[in-house]
C-alpha cells in the first residue's frame, strides 16, 4: 500500500508512490517548455512565410521547404531519437537535442539567403524530432498510476495549446519586431529550460551503455517516412503534382523495414522498434486512434485560420486569435480528463471524440448558412466544446496506450506513436487543403462552402477515430476488461 508522504510539490496527506522523485513535477515543466517550444514551430511559421519570401527574396519552393523540411526532418528523428533515449538515457539526449533545437533557431533567424533558413530548418527539425520523445519517456518514467494520466492530461494540454495558439503569436511577434523573431523567442526559452533542465532532470540511471542503433532498419523507416509523408506534403502546399508514386514505395519500403526488424529479433539482435509492442492491444488501438484522430484534428488548425483570412478578410492576426476559445476548450478538457482517465478509460476518448465530431459538423454547417464577417463570435461556443473534446482524447489515449509499456521502452514506444501522429497530420493537412482549395473561387460563398467541406471531411477522420475507440470499449465490456 502507497506510503502518505510530504514532498517538495505536493500538498500535504497526498499519497506518493515510494521512491517517487521529489522532484517530478518541476521536472515536468521543464519537459513541458522543451516540448511546447518544438510543436509551436510547426505552426507558428506560417503565417511568417509572406515576410520571410519579401525579406530574403527567396523562391516559392524554398519557401515550401521553410515548412515541409522541418516537418520532414522532425518525422525523421523520432524513432532513432526514441532508441537512443532509451539506452544512453533521456537526460542526456533531451539536454543535447535542446542545445541543438535553440541554436537552429538562432540560425533561423539569422538567415541571409533561403538555402541557409532552409538548412537550419532541417537542423532545427532534427533536434525537435530528438526531443520530442524524451519528454513522454521522461513522463513514463517520473511517474505511476493515477499521476500518470494527470501528467497526460498536462500534456495534451500543451499539445492542443502549441497548435492553437502559433498563429496568433506568430502575427504578434511579425507586427511587432518582424519575421525573425518567429524564431529567436525559442533563443531566450531554451536557454532557460536548459539552464532548469540541467538542474531538475532527473540524473540518468547510470546503467545506459553504449547503444548500437540498427542502422540498415533506420535506412528503411527513414527512407520510407519520406515517400509516405512527401507526397502528402505536396499535396496540402498544392506545389505541383504530388508525386503519388512515391506513396506506394513508402508503403513498401515500411513493410521491408518490418521485415528486417523481425529478422533482427529472431537473431538475437536489438532492432530500431520492437514489434512486439503491436501485439499490446492497448497500444496498438492506441496508435491507430493517434494517427486517425491527428489527421482529423491537424486539419480543422488548417482549415479555420485560412477560412478567416482567405473568406472573411480576416488579418493572420486577427485570424488566428478567432481559433483561440479551441485551444481554452482544449487546456480545460485535458486537465479534467487526466484526473478522470485511469476511473473512465477508454469512455473518456469515447465521448471526446463523439464531442468533436458534433461540433465540427456543427461549425461546417454554420459556415455554410452565415457569411458575415462576425463569424468568429457565431463559431465561438462549438470551437470552445470541440476544444473541450479535443482535450478528452489526446492525453488519455497517451496514458491508455503506454499503460502496459515497461518504462525502459517508453521512448522508442512514444516515438512509434509521434511518428504515426505526423503520417496522420499530413495525410488530414492534405485531405483538407484538397477540400478547401481544390473548389476555392473568389466569391465568398465558395470559400464558405469548401471551408465546410473540408471541416467535414476532418470531421469523418475523426470519426473513424471514434469507431475505433467504440469497437476497443465494446470488446473490453464484452471481456469485462478493465
Amino acid at each position: 500500500m502507497p506510503r502518505t508522504e510530504f514532498t517538495p510539490g505536493t500538498e500535504p496527506g497526498k499519497q506518493v508512490a515510494p521512491g517517487a522523485d521529489p522532484g517530478r513535477w518541476r521536472a515536468f515543466v521543464v519537459c513541458l517548455m522543451a516540448g511546447f517550444m518544438t510543436l509551436l514551430d510547426v505552426s507558428i511559421v506560417n503565417v511568417a512565410l509572406p515576410s520571410m519570401q519579401a525579406g530574403l527574396r527567396i523562391s516559392a519552393q524554398d519557401l515550401s521547404w521553410v515548412v515541409a523540411g522541418y516537418t520532414l526532418a522532425f518525422g525523421l528523428a523520432l524513432v532513432p531519437s526514441g532508441r537512443l533515449g532509451d539506452g544512453l538515457g533521456r537526460r542526456r539526449v533531451f539536454l543535447i537535442g535542446l542545445v541543438l533545437f535553440t541554436g537552429a533557431s538562432l540560425l533561423c533567424g539569422l538567415s541571409v539567403s533561403g538555402a541557409w533558413l532552409v538548412c537550419a530548418r532541417l537542423a532545427q527539425g532534427v533536434a525537435g524530432g530528438a526531443l520530442t520523445p524524451q519528454v513522454v519517456g521522461l513522463m513514463q518514467q517520473l511517474f505511476t498510476g493515477r499521476e500518470r494520466g494527470v501528467a497526460s492530461g498536462f500534456y495534451g494540454a500543451m499539445v492542443a495549446a502549441a497548435t492553437a495558439v502559433g498563429p496568433p503569436v506568430g502575427g504578434l511577434l511579425i507586427q511587432a519586431a518582424g519575421w525573425r523573431w518567429v524564431f529567436f523567442v525559442n533563443v531566450p526559452i531554451g536557454v532557460c529550460a536548459l539552464v532548469l533542465g540541467s538542474r531538475l532532470l532527473p540524473p540518468d540511471r547510470g546503467n545506459e551503455r553504449a547503444v548500437r542503433l540498427d542502422l540498415p532498419g533506420v535506412a528503411l523507416l527513414g527512407s520510407g517516412i519520406i515517400a509516405v509523408m512527401l507526397p502528402l506534403i505536396q499535396a496540402e502546399r498544392r506545389h505541383g503534382s504530388p508525386h503519388w508514386a512515391l506513396l506506394r514505395a513508402g508503403v513498401a519500403l515500411l513493410a521491408c523495414f518490418v521485415a528486417w526488424e523481425r529478422r533482427v529479433r529472431g537473431r538475437g539482435g536489438r532492432p530500431l522498434v520492437d514489434l512486439g509492442l503491436l501485439r499490446r492491444r492497448p497500444y496498438a488501438t492506441g496508435a491507430l486512434i493517434g494517427v486517425l484522430y491527428f489527421a482529423g484534428y491537424t486539419g480543422v488548425v488548417f482549415v479555420l485560420p485560412l477560412y478567416f483570412q482567405r473568406g472573411l478578410g480576416y488579418s493572420a492576426l486577427a485570424a488566428g486569435a478567432a481559433g483561440t476559445p479551441f485551444s481554452i476548450g482544449s487546456a480545460m478538457g485535458a486537465a479534467l480528463s487526466g484526473r478522470a482517465v485511469h476511473r473512465l478509460g477508454r469512455l473518456l476518448v469515447i465521448a471526446g471524440a463523439f464531442t468533436v465530431v458534433l461540433a465540427l459538423v456543427g461549425i461546417a454547417i454554420l459556415i455554410r448558412h452565415d457569411h458575415g464577417t462576425r463569424m468568429w463570435l457565431v463559431t465561438l461556443v462549438p470551437l470552445l466544446v470541440a476544444g473541450a473534446g479535443s482535450g478528452l482524447v489526446i492525453g488519455p489515449n497517451l496514458t491508455l496506450a503506454l499503460r502496459d509499456v515497461p518504462p525502459a521502452e517508453g521512448g522508442t514506444a512514444a516515438a512509434v506513436l509521434q511518428t504515426g501522429q505526423r503520417i496522420g497530420s499530413a495525410f488530414g493537412l492534405a485531405v483538407a487543403g484538397s477540400l478547401f482549395l481544390g473548389t476555392r473561387t473568389a466569391s465568398r460563398g465558395d470559400f464558405s462552402l469548401s471551408a465546410g467541406r473540408a471541416l467535414s471531411g476532418s470531421a469523418a477522420l475523426v470519426g473513424l477515430a471514434l469507431l475505433v475507440a467504440v469497437a476497443d470499449g465494446l470488446r473490453r465490456s464484452a471481456s469485462r476488461e478493465v
